[in-house]
């Protein structure tokens, strides 16, 4: 009687006899690595043509805002109107590339999901 031979797998149903829960763990330890990261990664957004400069983290805590007075028409009588509303452009684009980054950073971790019997469709 000839053996049968192919891909060798667990009982788990994983190939190369992977442990789900040794998977799970390091998938753990992973994505505390990359929340660990990104609260010190930062991305910076600049609106009206460099009037508003933010820096934010991967935790999306802005670190500091930055206003160049060069480019803010003081003599503009809607001047103030026009700031707060680069402001809020500013905060609200740094928040959406902030949470952008972290999401990429998490799905790079986490997209392996769909290989652990069980798991495929809770994050996705």
């Amino acid at each position: 009687m000839a053996k049968r031979r192919g891909s060798r797998r667990s009982s788990s149903g994983l190939p190369g006899g992977a442990n789900p829960m040794a998977m799970l763990q390091k998938m753990q330890q992973d994505m505390a690595e990359a929340q660990e990261s990104l609260e010190r990664e930062t991305t910076e957004v600049t609106v009206g043509g460099g009037a508003i400069k933010v820096v934010i983290t991967g935790h999306q805590r802005i670190q500091s805002v930055e206003i160049n007075p060069d480019v803010i028409d003081m003599d503009d009588e809607e001047w103030l109107t026009d700031l707060q509303d680069l402001l809020v452009a500013a905060v609200n684009q740094s928040i959406e590339q902030s949470q952008a980054m972290a999401a990429e950073r998490m799905e790079a971790i986490t997209g392996g999901l769909g290989d652990i019997p069980g798991l495929g469709g809770l994050l996705g």
